[in-house]
């Protein structure tokens, strides 16, 4: 039986669109800001050698230095003043969770509410500080070392510095304002638009090699085909869920007795969506940034080993995507995108509860049961999305936007967005609807005429 509510979202039509004047504000802001990001990726830092960074480039554009080059939208590439990109942020998103999950005292501040959430969140923007100051500074230093400096020094340092932890913190406000005041989460569209903005040169690129010889018809024909089977995957295991069936008792209102309804609590085989890739990405990252622009000479050994053995492709770099991805699907799943306990007290409230489940605590030992067995399911999907194409990419030369990770996050950001838009559409045909009521009831109160005199 399909309720109400679905069988409106199937008729919203994506028409309803110019009528939605809110929602098609939050998108024109949405865009700009976003065209904002991408100009700012074409700035560049004072004072760096364009050609010899040019060639740099091009010799590490294979190796780790295009990873790092994919998830900051290019601007690394060019040592644009958004080149450390978001993930200064995000690396401290994830030390703040993991701390709040450890320290009594900011897991206390996480119940506290508002106040708490606002706290929690400009502990992240002093991490995020911290982190961007320490990677502008190694890599201006690796800059320098590097020939790549026009004019090497103190004050190179110190503008490079300023520059990168300036645009990190403008990026990061970007962000925000995208989600608060626009549509889709601002930090994954963020990463996105950087993907697809650069993804057409990979693909003239890619193409190109394939005319010269470099790369043979049957690799490309093999990379679209696996492109399209990663994309179709994607969509399936991210629709795919699991319901819970809740059961309500009757209740009784005044003289009148109501029949207890039942419902199900949808739960999604991937319940933490790209976000696990994101971070996952972000921690490898974070100690081979600075040794992309490191040479032999002035690398010391562990930066030497780490450059050696994080690159793409090797075991160790594979060892540790899988293990941070599983990681990662299990912390965000049960400390933000569903906590048992929670949903056990909602349940409870309102007087629902599973069947044959008592309610309260029991309830929330059999979700945090039947969630652990799913998340089996998707952490595994997410390993091996994320994993093996970036195995073929390796042993084949792909450019790494045709990668498992990139194809993830434009996915995933592509549904999650557009389903923020089908929401504020049903809202707003909600709101018309209302709307409609309030007038026909008026119009009837106007329609009624008091007794005719005599």
């Amino acid at each position: 039986m399909v309720s109400a509510a679905e069988q409106m979202a199937s008729n919203t039509s994506w028409a309803a669109l110019g009528k939605a004047t809110d929602l098609r504000n939050r998108i024109l802001f949405t865009i700009g800001l976003l065209i904002v990001y991408r100009l700012g990726t074409y700035i560049p830092v004072p004072g760096i050698d364009g050609n010899a960074l040019k060639e740099f480039m091009e010799t590490a554009g294979q190796g780790i230095g295009g990873m790092v080059s994919m998830f900051t939208g290019g601007a690394l590439g060019r040592m644009g003043i958004l080149a450390l990109g978001i993930m200064p942020y995000i690396s401290a998103s994830i030390i703040i969770q993991l701390l709040t999950s450890m320290v009594p005292a900011l897991e206390q501040l996480k119940k506290e509410g508002e106040q708490g959430r606002k706290k929690i969140n400009q502990y992240t923007r002093f991490g995020t500080v911290a982190l961007a100051t320490v990677q502008s500074y190694g890599l201006a230093v690796s800059l320098e070392a590097g020939d790549m400096a026009t004019d090497p020094g103190l004050y190179f340092i110190m503008a490079c510095m300023i520059t990168l932890v300036g645009g990190t913190m403008f990026l990061m406000w970007l962000g925000e304002q995208i989600t608060a005041r626009g549509i889709g989460n601002g930090i994954s569209l963020i990463i996105f638009v950087g993907i697809v903005a650069e993804l057409p040169a990979a693909l003239a690129q890619f193409f190109v090699s394939g005319r010269s010889g470099a790369v043979s018809p049957a690799v490309i024909v093999g990379v679209i085909v696996m492109v399209i089977a990663t994309i179709t995957f994607v969509v399936f295991m991210e629709r795919a869920l699991r319901k819970i069936h809740i059961q309500y008792p009757r209740r009784q209102v005044g003289m009148k007795v109501y029949d207890g309804g039942s419902s199900h609590l949808p739960v999604k085989v991937n319940p933490a969506g790209v976000i696990p890739a994101i971070f996952a990405s972000s921690l490898l990252l974070l100690p081979v940034t600075v040794t992309t622009f490191s040479s032999g000479a002035t690398s010391g050994p562990i930066m030497s080993w780490l450059l050696a053995n994080l690159g793409p492709g090797q075991p160790l770099n594979l060892l540790f995507f899988v293990s941070m991805i599983v990681f990662f699907t299990y912390f965000y799943t049960f400390n933000v995108s569903f906590k048992p306990d929670d949903v056990a007290d909602n349940l409870k409230n309102q007087n629902g509860f599973v069947p044959g489940i008592r309610p309260g605590k029991k309830t929330a030992e059999y979700l945090e049961y039947v969630v652990n067995r799913i998340l089996v399911l998707g952490a595994a999907y997410l390993a091996a999305v994320c994993l093996l194409p970036e195995i073929l990419r390796g042993q084949f030369s792909i450019p790494f936007y045709f990668g498992g990770t990139s194809v993830l996050i434009v996915v995933s950001v592509t549904m999650d967005t557009i389903q923020q838009v089908q929401s504020h559409l049903l809202a707003h045909q909600y709101e018309g609807l209302i709307e409609k009521s309030q007038l026909r009831g008026k119009s009837k109160k106007r329609g009624k005429r008091g007794p005719a005199r005599r």
